[in-house]
């Protein structure tokens, strides 16, 4: 194909070379020696990964029912079709591995057992695999009930089968966050399950006992900025009275630890805290931590769109968790442009159906101004602080509260204490500068060797 054609990419479709050597027999078509590089696709995204599968293997496919035809017979998905044509192992093994957790493991591990397999293991035929084994994973489900209903005699039914893939499914959605559809198996019916439960799944599926451990251990340790900051949270979190606060935090002043120990005591008493950052490494640092844009579904040209709203949609599961969240902590807010948080207020004010700021939400942003802006591709300093948070009305609607206390250098030199304080001068601008605008580095700083 690109030996013969170009692709126009405007156009997006294939044109004949009007370069290159004439192919025998054909005097219109010439031939040029250009490779086609198909793009890789991780085996999560499952039908991309089989589809990209097929394509190197049928030659000359000309629809995308013809990808799924082998054989003379249409298969539904592009994995039977990879099936049928042997591209893929047989699950023995994994019935195997089954069979053997029967004889020792309680009903409970299996499904999990299961799980994993559909979570991690690629089973070539997850329908068979399940119709194989699935009778070994509902006698605990049926026992139970018999016990809670003991003057009934039950049977299994419909619902009882039903139970076991819910369960499963539930496990997949903790591990990699996807439904068994989305794993090569028919999803359970839910009809009698809140059908909010896959995205609050996520939210409210801590360890509370461990997490209560977690801030009686860490409590002591907060300094007194720390101890400020986390008794106001804690204060409008029991009064559940909505606020927006910013944690003006430099480097190394415990931002983090004090955000996870205040996510342990509000996830330890079995309520929703949400966090998120602007940078996925932030974003780790926090237990549960998302991206703002993945969490809050920020849309992602916010340069040039005016009025900007997040794309999440009422009756939702995630829009359900914003509405039964009870803080947001947002880190490295800093770096988010002013529209984001616009964004993120108006969706707000629009699922929960208040106009108060964030819909009275308790909102603790976290950040340092004197660190990167947002960035503006080919912008100007000006066009930087134009869209930086302070600049937008709802800055005047936020509670700055500050941590100034350096963790980090608390038991060395004085050396490392007077490098920090040098450093927030710097971002302060108390420092002194050149014509140009440049930091003028003082004697006491660093030594300048001769070149």
């Amino acid at each position: 194909m690109f030996q013969n054609f170009i692709h126009g990419i405007r156009q997006k479709v294939f044109n004949r070379r009007k370069q290159g050597a004439i192919v025998e027999c054909h005097d219109d078509i010439r031939s040029g020696d250009a490779l086609g590089c198909v793009y890789t696709v991780y085996s999560r995204n499952t039908d991309c990964y089989y589809l990209r599968l097929l394509l190197h293997k049928i030659k000359g496919p000309t629809s995308f029912k013809d990808l799924q035809t082998v054989n003379g017979i249409e298969y539904e998905t592009y994995r039977e079709a990879c099936l049928a044509l042997g591209l893929l192992e047989n699950d023995n093994q994994w019935n195997e591995a089954l069979k053997k957790a029967v004889c020792s493991d309680s009903l409970s591990k299996i499904r999990t057992l299961f799980a994993l397999l559909l979570s991690f293991c690629e089973p070539s035929s997850p329908k068979a695999l399940w119709e194989n084994n699935k009778d070994c994973m509902f006698e605990d489900i049926l026992n139970k009930l018999g016990a809670e209903n003991r003057h009934i005699v039950l049977n299994y039914t419909d619902s009882i089968y039903n139970e076991a893939p819910i369960k499963i499914e539930d496990k997949v959605l903790q591990m990699i966050g996807k439904s068994l559809s989305e794993v090569g198996m028919l999803s359970p019916s839910r009809q009698h399950v809140h059908n909010m439960s896959r995205e609050i799944l996520r939210e409210l599926s801590y360890d509370s006992d461990l997490l209560l451990n977690f801030v009686t251990q860490r409590d002591p340790l907060l300094n007194t900025d720390q101890q400020a900051i986390y008794r106001e949270v804690l204060r409008l979190y029991s009064k559940s009275e909505g606020e927006v606060i910013f944690i003006d935090a430099p480097g190394g002043t415990g931002k983090t630890f004090l955000i996870n120990v205040l996510l342990a005591k509000i996830r330890g008493e079995r309520n929703i805290a949400l966090a998120v950052a602007t940078s996925g490494v932030a974003a780790t640092l926090m237990t549960g931590g998302r991206t703002a844009h993945s969490m809050l579904q920020i849309p992602i040209d916010l340069i040039h769109n005016e009025i900007p709203v997040c794309n999440i949609t009422k009756g939702r599961a995630k829009a359900y968790v914003l509405q039964e969240a009870k803080v947001l902590f947002w880190d490295e807010i800093s770096m988010m442009h002013k529209h984001g948080l616009e964004a993120v207020n108006r969706s707000l004010q629009d699922l929960r159906g208040n106009k108060d700021l964030m819909d009275g939400l308790i909102v603790a942003l976290a950040g340092d101004f004197r660190q990167t802006l947002p960035v503006i591709p080919r912008g100007t300093m000006a066009d930087e602080i134009k869209a930086c948070l302070k600049s937008p009305y709802l800055w005047k609607l936020v509670k700055v509260m500050k941590l100034t206390t350096n963790m980090r250098i608390q038991n060395n030199c004085q050396n490392s204490q007077r490098f920090s304080d040098y450093l927030l001068k710097i971002g302060d601008e108390q420092e002194a500068t050149t014509e140009n605008g440049k930091i003028r580095l003082s004697n006491g700083f660093c030594k300048i060797c001769p070149t």
